[in-house]
Order: structure tokens, then sequence, then C-alpha cells
């Protein structure tokens, strides 16, 4: 007995197996044009994108509030306008006269801008399709958007989706560059659907703190190049301005070696920075609870390095508060900052200062053990090319870099000794 289900109504109309267009398949050895980028003027800028613009990409730049999005996508439009490409830059937050006036201040007044105000996703594709393509598209914000096919507020879940799928379905078929700003919610991500990130090409995060000059510019997402890269740029009275070598800008007033300082060479994408880790213990009277606290780096690592440091090296940590602070406002994620923060604190700990002229980085495991990190020749060369002449790091095969003596350091006790030693 064989069982033969009749066909439904249902069955028949939802079927997708026929009807439709063949699809076209490609061999992966089939060569491919790589993509012509379009430089913004801004190098820092350039970097973080992997390169330039890409045409036809669609690229969502999210930050907090006042962080300076829109100052620098104004002076990228501006760049891009003067060099003799066309330039949209459409805000739906701003009045025209508001942008204006702000161009003025940054000096970019006589830039061939073309400016709107606009909030209807229908209106700025119906000018946008009646004009020759542009090389740039600015839409700050995509929150303040709407579509009258959808119902529902600007910035509503729908809304954002539905105006930032019809923008992108344009850039991809007009081969524009598209800019989306995005809002950020309290906890610094960027507002609205998950799937706005899923949709664009590239994922761009605007970085700082308001009480330091400088922002960084980092690439969370890159279909077109690597992630992870980063752009410099300080917050001037004219606007902001790149930063080339960002090291000097984290380095600034390191005269007199102190207790507790020691430098880090971090590594963001391709591009080495060297930063100090700054770190404090006050001695506490017996019975009193010791207090952690940490500016720029993983609390929870931290709690790891100081068990570390009691069980393997017999320091005592547990009378102390310690204090942990990256200097710059900067934030550290890489691993490799373990040996530095070790040797910050060891040197706090003991009152003696570390040499000035020394680059600390490895990470640490629970063992006590200096494990490899990656790319060590590239922190050397950055260190070296800053007039630090000793680095101390994983024990293995590291490459020889001229002008820079490099001490290897297998076990965390003997990181303690070097640092008693005064290395």
């Amino acid at each position: 007995m064989v069982e033969d289900a009749p066909e439904t109504v249902f069955s028949s109309k939802h079927d997708l197996s026929s009807g439709g267009r063949p699809v076209a398949f490609v061999a992966l050895d089939q060569p491919v044009k790589l993509p012509e980028r379009r430089k913004t003027g801004l190098a820092e800028l350039d970097r973080a994108l992997g390169g330039g613009l890409v045409p036809g990409s669609a690229i969502l730049m999210g930050g907090d509030p006042g962080i300076g999005k829109s100052t620098l996508l104004l002076q990228a439009a501006a760049k891009v306008a003067l060099s003799g490409g066309a330039a949209v830059y459409i805000s739906g937050e701003e009045a025209a006269d508001q942008v204006r006036l702000r161009a003025d201040r940054l000096g970019l007044g006589k830039a061939p801008i073309m400016l709107a105000s606009a909030t209807s996703v229908r209106d700025i594709l119906t000018t946008l399709n009646a004009m020759e393509t542009p090389a740039l598209v600015v839409i700050d914000s995509i929150q303040t958007m709407y579509s009258d096919q959808i119902e529902g507020a600007p910035g509503t879940v729908s809304q954002v989706r539905g105006c930032a799928f019809e923008l992108i379905r344009y850039a991809k078929a007009s081969g524009a560059a598209l800019v989306l700003v995005g809002h950020v919610t309290k906890d610094g991500t960027i507002a609205g659907p998950r799937v706005l990130e899923h949709m664009v090409d590239v994922v761009m995060s605007f970085e700082g703190e308001r009480s330091h000059q400088y922002r960084i510019l980092r690439a969370l997402k890159n279909r077109f190049g690597a992630v992870d890269e980063i752009g410099v740029f300080a917050m001037q009275g004219a606007g902001l301005e790149e930063v080339g070598n960002p090291s000097l800008l984290f380095l600034s007033g390191r005269e007199n070696p102190v207790p507790g300082s020691a430098v880090f060479p971090a590594l963001e994408g391709t591009r080495p920075v060297l930063v100090e880790i700054q770190a404090l213990t006050v001695r506490l009277p017996s019975g009193a609870t010791p207090r952690r606290a940490v500016v720029g780096w993983d609390s929870g690592r931290l709690a790891m390095l100081l068990a570390v440091l009691e069980a393997r090296c017999g320091l005592n940590f547990s009378t102390a508060e310690v204090y942990l602070n990256v200097a710059g406002g900067y934030r550290l994620t890489d691993p490799a900052a373990d040996l530095a923060v070790a040797a910050a604190l060891i040197s706090a700990l003991s009152d003696r200062p570390l040499s000035g002229s020394a680059a600390w980085f490895g990470e640490i495991s629970l063992s006590g053990e200096v494990r490899p990190v990656a790319h060590s020749s590239i922190r050397l060369r950055e260190a070296a090319k800053l007039g630090f002449d000793k680095a101390h790091g994983p024990s293995g095969t590291q490459e020889k870099v001229p002008g820079i003596h490099y001490a290897p350091i297998t076990l965390l006790p003997n990181l303690v000794d070097r640092v008693m030693g005064g290395s």
C-alpha cells in the first residue's frame, strides 16, 4: 500500500520549483576586474576604507552624538567635489543653512557640494535619478528617512530597513558610493535593526572621548578590504585633522620615567600604535576591601592577571588598591598587552620605574608562561622608528630589527626579576 496525497490548492500555489528564470553560474577561476577605488582626499579615511571609496558600495557609519561624524563626511564630500567628482550631501537632521554655516567654519564654503535638507526617500531618489550619477552620496542620517509606502514614524525598524534597502539599491544600480550615518544606542551599538549592518558593504565606527582631542575611525566590516583598520583624527578648531603618526599622540609627556608606566606596541589591523599603560597601587590598612579600577582595558583580564601574579610570582596585591589606565583615552583589545600591564603593575608595586626606552608585549597564560603574539616584527619596527632601543616579549624566532635589542621572556617570574633589576 502506497499513500498518494492529492495536490491541494495551497501546495500548487506555493510550489516554487518551476516558473522562474534560470540562474547563470560563474566559475571561481573566472577573471574579475578589481574595483577602481576613488580617493576621498583624506588619507586616514581611505586607510580605514581599505584604500578609498568603491563605486556602488554602501557604507554605514555610526558614532556617539557630537563625535564628529557629520564634520568628517562634510570634509570628505568637499574633497571629492573639489577634485572633480559630484558630491551630494542630504541632511535629515539639520537645515541646509546649518550645514552651510558649519562648512564656512571649516573653510569649505567654496566647495561645490550639492546640499539639500530632505527626509522623503521618494523625493531623494526621484532627484538623484534625474541627474548625472554623483561620485558620493551622504545621507545624514538613515534614522530620519521615511518611505510613504511603509507605515510608521521615521526611525522605526520597518522604516529604517525599507529606506536603507531603496537607497542601497540605487547605489548598486547607479554606481554611486553611498554613506549612511547611523545613530547609536546607550551601549554604543548602531541603533535600528541588526539587518541594517548585514545589508551594507562597510560598517564603520567613529570613536573617541569628548575630553580628548583624538578620534578613531574603525572598520568593523568591510567586503572590499581588511577589517580592524583604523584612521586617526584630531579635533581642531578648523575641523578634523589627520594624524599620520598616532604613536606620537599617545606617548606625549613621557620625559621622566616614573613607576608604573610601560609602553605597549598595539596593533590595529595593519597599523602599529604605541600607547602608554599606567598602573598605580595604594596600600590599604588591614581588613579594608581593595578596589580595582580600569580605564581602557578589560577589567576581567586585569583580575585574571593579578591572580596569576599572586599565584605564580608570590606578589601580594590583595592588600592594595589597583588602578590601571591606558593613556590618552585609548581602548585596548589586543591580548598582547598582558606583558606590558604586568610590567606596569610590578613596577608600581615595587616603586621601581621601567626603562623609558623599552617596549613590552606578549600574552600571559594562567600557568605564567609568556605566549607568542602575531606580527612581532611590525611592533618592533614601530618601536625602533620612535627611538626605542629595547623590547621585551615572548621567546621564539624573532626577526632582527636594526636599532633595537630584543630580550625574550619565557616565564612571568623572569619578568619580575627583570623589572626588579631595572631593565
